[in-house]
């Protein structure tokens, strides 16, 4: 068990924040947590020792350190918001979410004038990984905060990186799923294309899986394709559109042309028009829009 004089408050606790925090109590902090619309996992982790506070003031008066894990940019600053009135001057927020640096970079700079500080720590990898504590991890954060929050990240990541400053975590996140949603653009659109030639998706599998094409990502998207696994990566088509959004915007800020990411982004918003818009609509059945925009099944 984890020994520490840090407390620990949990805003989040959907797909992948309901692992994270399961994983920080089991670990010896003491933790805070407040519902929102799902009862379900903070019972959970009422069971194995949390705390239950009836808002996000309270939640913050009781920590000393306060992890994010929400939708979005406009989430996270509402919580904030509502989290200011009861943080002490020292605390952390940890911003876990996949977010626009640019908020980042202002929240933090709203915080320090309360003596708070603020570090972006999103993440990579699925529920399943949180709930085993092998998430990966992209820190921005100030060196001695990185230091003060990692013991704690250490609770639910099996690998963590500090990429820079504050900001650099939601950039580098947003560049990570920039690759990892372009697959996914990538892999549907291959697979109707074969599937209109007259090559099976068992054949095609057979020879992208083991070879140099193959990769976790792959194998996680194929769960559902090749095996009709609904849960192989429950990663929702809505977020995943969010967040090809964000990194538009993050390369409209620096100048640079995204003709890829721009498809990529495209692929989802034709899934979204079309009904893919529930909570769901996991990235993997974009397969199934890209299908029935070419006439398939």
């Amino acid at each position: 068990m984890t020994q520490t004089q840090e407390t620990i408050g949990f805003v989040g606790t959907g797909l992948m924040g309901h692992g994270m925090a399961k994983n920080i109590v089991e670990k010896g902090y003491p933790l805070t947590v407040t519902a929102h619309r799902n009862r379900k996992p903070i019972d959970d982790l009422v069971s194995r020792g949390a705390t239950e506070a009836q808002n996000l003031e309270e939640l913050a008066s009781a920590s000393s350190i306060v992890f994010l894990c929400l939708t979005g940019a406009p989430e996270v600053a509402e919580a904030v918001a509502k989290l200011i009135p009861g943080l002490k001057e020292g605390a952390v927020i940890v911003d876990c979410s996949t977010s626009d640096p640019t908020v980042s970079v202002k929240l933090a700079g709203d915080l320090a004038e309360i003596g708070v500080d603020y570090a972006d720590a999103p993440l990579s990898r699925t529920p399943k990984e949180a709930w085993e504590g092998t998430l990966d991890c992209m820190v921005g954060a100030e060196e001695g905060v990185f230091d003060r929050i990692r013991p704690v990240i250490d609770t639910w990541a099996g690998k963590i990186v500090r990429v820079g400053g504050i900001g650099d975590g939601h950039r580098m996140k947003l560049l990570n799923n920039f690759i990892s949603l372009s697959y996914a653009a990538l892999y549907s659109e291959a697979l109707a294309l074969s599937r209109k030639v007259g090559i099976p998706i068992e054949q095609f599998d057979a020879v992208i899986r083991g070879g140099r094409m193959d990769c976790g990502f792959y194998q996680t998207f194929m769960g559902y394709a090749l095996e009709g696994n609904r849960e192989a990566h429950r990663f929702t088509l809505a977020n995943a559109y969010k967040d090809l959004r964000y990194v538009e915007a993050m390369a409209n800020d620096a100048t640079v042309a995204t003709p890829l990411a721009s498809a990529a982004k495209n692929a989802f918003a034709m899934a979204m028009a079309t009904g893919g818009d529930g909570p769901e609509d996991y990235v993997p059945h974009l397969t199934d829009f890209v299908a029935r925009a070419n006439g398939l099944d």
